[in-house]
C-alpha cells in the first residue's frame, strides 16, 4: 500500500502565506493606513497626559507697561479666559436646567472638560463628547439635539483651545469625530426632539478651527523668519568683524611692520657708516637687526590670524621651555643681567604648557628692561609633582630717573593671566619690598599627560 503526500496550498490573502507580507500595497490602502496612525498618535496615544499651559513669559501689548500685581496677573491671562468662558457654559447650562441641583450637575458637567484643556488637552476632547451625551440625558429641553445650549458652548470651547494648543491634524481629526458623533445620535437617538444642531456645530466649529488653524500657519512663518533674520544678523555680523580685524590688520602691518623695516634696515647698515666700529657695536647692531628680522616674522603670523577667519597657522614650531637659554642669552645681549635656576626632574610638558612658560619668562624679561633698566633678574623653573611652576623676580632699577613712561598700553601682565587662567593655574604679580617686581606662576598638568626626561638636577647660569 503506497501512501500519497498532499501539499496544502494557502489561499490568497490567508495569514499563512508567507509571500502576503511582500505584496505590493495600494496607494488609497497606504494613505488610509497613514490616516489611521496620525488619528492613533493624535487622539489616542497619551490622550490623557498632563500637559499643562504654562504662564505667559512676556506680558501681551496692553499689559506691557503695568508694574506690580497687574503684571503679574497678566502673565495668566489664557487661563483666566479659559476658566471665563467655562463659566459662561456652566451659566448657561444652568440657566438652561431649570435652576436647582439638576441645573448645577449639568453646570458642573460641561465645565470640567473647559477647565481639562489647560492640564491635558486631548483628554478635554474625549470628556467634552462624554459630557455631552451626559448633559443630553439629563436634560430637559427636547430641542437642541443632541447638544445642548450649555454642551454646544462648552464643546466650541474645548475644540477651539485644544487646537490652539495642539497642531492643525488634531483640529481636522477632533472635526471629523464631531460630526461623526453627531450624525450617530442623530440618526440613531434623534427621535422624539424636533431640533437637531449637528450642522451648525459643525459649521461653526469648522470656522473656529479653520481660524486657529491659520493662526499656526502664521505663528509658524513668524517663527522660521525670525529664525532666518537671526541667522542673517549672525552672518551679517560676522562679516563686519571680519572686515574690522582686516582693517585693523592692514593698520598695524603698515605702521608696525614698516618701522620695524626701517629699524632692521638702519642696524644692518649702521657699521658701514662708522669707520672701525668697536665689535661691541658691531653685536649690537646685529642683535637689533635680528630682535626686528624675529618681530617682522611674528608680526606677519599673527597678522595672517587676524585678516582670516579660517587661516591656516604655518607649521613652524613655536618656542618651548628648551630654547629659554636662547631667550635668556637675547636679553643679557639687551644690558639685563639674568640667571636662571632649575630645579626638579626635567621632563617634557605638553605643547601649551611649555609655549604659555616660555612667553610668560619673555614677557617678564621683557616688562624688566622697560621698567627697571640696570636691575638684576632671576628667572626659577620648578619641575614639581603635578605641574610647573615659574618665578621671574627682578631687583629694584638702580638709578630711577633712568627709568621712561613706557608708550604702551599696559597689558603685559593681562596677557600673562589670560595664559594662566586658560590653563587653569594660578598666577601672582606684585611688587617686592626692595622695590623690585615678582611674578609666580603655577601651570597645573595632569599626570597622563607627562611624559618624564631622562635628565633632572639643577642648573644655573
Amino acid at each position: 500500500m503506497t501512501e500519497t503526500t498532499q501539499t496544502h496550498t494557502p489561499p490568497p490573502g490567508d495569514p499563512d502565506d508567507s509571500f502576503e507580507a511582500y505584496r505590493p500595497r495600494s496607494p488609497e490602502f497606504r494613505a488610509a493606513m497613514d490616516a489611521l496612525r496620525g488619528l492613533r498618535r493624535d487622539l489616542f496615544h497619551d490622550a490623557f497626559a498632563y500637559r499643562p499651559l504654562h504662564r505667559k513669559e512676556k506680558a501681551g501689548r496692553l499689559a506691557r507697561n503695568w508694574k506690580g500685581r497687574k503684571h503679574e496677573y497678566a502673565a495668566w491671562s489664557r487661563h483666566t479666559v479659559v476658566a471665563a468662558g467655562g463659566a459662561l457654559s456652566a451659566l448657561i447650562a444652568f440657566t438652561d436646567g431649570g435652576g436647582g441641583l439638576l441645573g448645577f450637575l449639568t453646570g458642573l458637567v460641561v465645565l470640567a472638560p473647559v477647565l481639562m484643556t489647560l492640564v491635558r488637552p486631548v483628554g478635554a476632547f474625549w470628556l467634552s463628547l462624554a459630557s455631552t451625551s451626559a448633559v443630553a440625558l439629563l436634560g430637559t429641553t427636547y430641542g437642541n439635539w443632541p447638544w445642548l445650549p450649555g454642551s454646544y458652548v462648552s464643546h466650541l470651547l474645548v475644540l477651539t483651545v485644544v487646537a490652539i494648543r495642539t497642531r492643525p491634524r488634531t483640529a481636522a481629526w477632533m472635526w471629523l469625530l464631531t460630526a461623526v458623533y453627531g450624525f450617530v445620535a442623530e440618526t440613531l437617538f434623534g427621535w422624539g426632539h424636533y431640533v437637531t444642531n449637528t450642522a451648525s456645530m459643525l459649521v461653526f466649529s469648522a470656522i473656529l478651527l479653520l481660524a486657529v488653524t491659520v493662526w499656526h500657519i502664521r505663528r509658524q512663518a513668524e517663527q522660521e523668519v525670525t529664525a532666518q533674520q537671526t541667522v542673517t544678523a549672525h552672518e551679517r555680523s560676522r562679516r563686519t568683524l571680519l572686515e574690522e580685524r582686516t582693517t585693523i590688520a592692514r593698520e598695524l602691518h603698515d605702521v608696525v611692520a614698516h618701522h620695524m623695516s626701517v629699524v632692521a634696515i638702519q642696524a644692518e647698515a649702521a657699521p658701514y657708516r662708522v669707520e672701525n666700529p668697536p665689535p661691541e657695536l658691531e653685536k649690537a647692531f646685529v642683535t637689533i637687526r635680528e630682535n626686528a628680522v624675529a618681530a617682522l616674522t611674528e608680526l606677519r603670523r599673527v597678522l595672517g590670524v587676524v585678516r582670516a577667519e579660517d587661516y591656516d597657522v604655518p607649521d613652524a614650531p613655536q618656542p618651548t621651555l628648551a630654547e629659554l637659554d636662547a631667550l635668556l642669552a637675547n636679553v643679557r645681549e639687551a644690558g639685563l643681567e639674568v640667571e636662571k635656576a632649575v630645579t626638579g626632574a626635567v621632563r617634557e610638558l605638553p605643547q601649551g604648557v611649555e609655549l604659555s612658560a616660555y612667553r610668560i619668562v619673555q614677557e617678564a624679561l621683557s616688562n624688566t628692561l622697560r621698567h627697571a633698566p640696570g636691575a638684576r633678574a632671576r628667572v626659577e623653573v620648578g619641575y614639581v609633582l603635578g605641574g610647573l611652576g615659574l618665578r621671574i623676580v627682578n631687583g629694584a632699577p638702580p638709578n630711577p630717573t633712568l627709568i621712561k613712561p613706557s608708550p604702551g598700553a599696559g597689558h603685559g601682565i593681562t596677557g600673562m593671566r589670560e595664559r594662566v587662567t586658560m590653563l587653569n593655574g594660578e598666577m601672582t604679580a606684585e611688587a617686592t619690598p626692595e622695590g623690585g617686581y615678582e611674578v609666580t606662576v603655577f601651570l597645573p598638568v595632569p599626570a597622563s599627560t607627562e611624559s618624564a626626561a631622562p635628565s633632572s638636577g639643577e642648573d644655573g647660569a
